[in-house]
């Protein structure tokens, strides 16, 4: 049976995290009502003019930097001219000739290893209006339109959709670092334009490509890829030809559907924006916003790896988010040197659940790096018991405070006194006399009942290993 090759490319559109539009001061809050955050620039009136977002073009080569990217000194803008309701000036100023970014790429892990996927270019653009379909008509709002849109253009390295998923969840992961974009995808800040094309194993030249136009979830880029692979693959198994074409996903009958024949660049008639003029960019500018860049996630998480002694399950659980890597690395940092693992441990199960529950980020708890340290600490040094840890936990990340003040003033500190933990024993092994006999008959778990009485008794301020020393020489003793 013929084996098939699959290639795929992506055009990743990210809006930027600017605080107006690309050429004109509209605010960006997502939200608004609609054609509320519009004016005679992003509508398009005759005689408007465009005025340069300084913002959108660091961002854009600020991302670039971040990917490895080639910066052009010398960029240019151009009209892409096409007849669309989302567009009300009949063209879209984008990049053509001089993208701001060029090479680059990312490096994905698949199950035979890293794969470098090599970035074309990165061009910086407006976005669209964004047109709204409803049952008897259509609307079409044009709040998102002059959004600065960058545009990532990977090569054809991927080859399947397992390796796109992968793709697109690392240079999401790298822009939120470099805090260039949310890439909040149910806000649309992050969409793709996939292509794809299959051919018989042995063929060197690439099957007609099929585009995929403007998925915005993870999800249905990945049913999409499954489907469309499965389609061209019948279509040519059955002696039929691929057309180049654009094609939309339909989630609910989970098919892919033709729009339209693929257009080429000489079809959008580009020709350079006489309204803006060159972006220059000399070194020192671009060697400033280098040195504002992020670590990225990947030497990061080696870097933790190394530093704390913690699993690289952990230091990729924690280098998911940029937030939660900073708040453990002010922790551990604040911490006596081979703690790290604790306070991955404290990070990843109690603190994690306490975000899930309360849907807050790290940054919107009222716990600090140095209260999580402290309490930390108080536990390495026996001043605390693990439960009275997790007791005082939930109070430090609602009402914040630092954890040794609360001990102090409930008095919370772990009894750790031999001899004041012996009384303790001695009662509860007398009112357990039934457990005690269960013990001597070879039920060792009674030990473990009896240990929870005695820290039952000391309302849980007991030394919980000196207990179990305890109760078992007791035991012991009694045959």
């Amino acid at each position: 049976m013929t084996k098939y090759l699959i290639t795929i490319g992506l055009e990743t559109h990210v809006q930027l995290k600017t605080n107006t539009k690309m050429f004109c001061g509209c605010s960006l809050k997502f939200g608004a009502e609609p054609n509320t955050n519009v004016c005679p620039v992003c509508l398009g009136y005759p005689g408007a003019l465009p005025v340069m977002n300084r913002e959108a073009v660091k961002f854009t080569v600020m991302s670039g930097l971040m990917l490895g990217c080639a910066i052009n000194r010398h960029s240019t803008f151009d009209r892409k001219n096409y007849f669309y309701p989302d567009m009300s000036k009949d063209y879209q100023i984008s990049q053509n000739t001089h993208p701001l970014c060029l090479g680059g790429g990312v490096t994905v892990q698949t199950p035979q290893g890293a794969k470098r996927v090599r970035i074309n270019h990165i061009h910086l653009e407006e976005d669209a209006a964004k047109i709204n379909h409803y049952a008897r008509f259509s609307g079409v709002d044009f709040n998102r339109c002059g959004t600065p849109l960058m545009e990532i253009v990977s090569e054809p390295d991927l080859s399947s959709p397992d390796e796109a998923m992968a793709y697109l969840q690392a240079l999401k992961q790298i822009l939120v670092y470099a805090g260039v974009s949310e890439c909040n995808l149910e806000e649309g800040n992050m969409r793709s334009d996939v292509n794809i094309s299959v051919r018989p194993e042995g063929q060197e030249q690439l099957g007609t490509k099929v585009e995929i136009k403007n998925m915005n979830t993870f999800k249905g880029i990945y049913a999409a890829l499954e489907y469309e692979i499965a389609r061209q693959i019948g279509t040519v198994m059955r002696g039929g030809v691929i057309v180049q074409e654009t094609r939309r996903w339909d989630p609910d009958l989970g098919e892919t559907q033709s729009m339209r024949s693929k257009e080429n660049a000489h079809d959008y008639r580009y020709f350079p924006e006489p309204d803006l003029v060159p972006v220059a960019l000399d070194e020192a500018l671009v060697a400033e916003w280098r040195a504002a860049l992020p670590e990225l996630p990947a030497a990061r998480r080696e870097r933790m790896v190394a530093e704390y002694g913690i699993p690289e399950y952990d230091a990729g659980v924690l280098a998911d988010a940029k937030e939660n890597a900073d708040f453990f690395e002010a922790a551990a940092r604040a911490c006596a040197p081979g703690l790290g693992k604790t306070v991955s441990n404290w990070f990843m199960t109690e603190i994690m659940r306490l975000l899930s529950e309360s849907g807050k980020t790290v940054h919107a708890c009222a716990l600090t790096p140095a209260a999580l340290a402290e309490l930390v600490t108080l536990v390495d040094r026996r001043v605390i018991n693990g439960p009275t840890a997790k007791e005082l936990l939930p109070e430090l990340f609602r009402d914040g405070g630092m954890p040794e003040a609360l001990v102090k003033a409930r008095g919370l500190g772990q009894v750790s006194d031999a001899g004041a933990l012996v009384a303790f024993v001695d009662q509860v092994l007398a009112e357990n006399a039934k457990s005690v006999a269960d013990y001597q008959a070879g039920k060792k778990a009674a030990a473990g009942f009896l240990v929870g009485q005695v820290m039952k008794l000391s309302k849980g301020k007991a030394d919980p290993q000196l207990v179990g020393k305890l109760v078992a020489e007791k035991l012991a003793a009694l045959g």
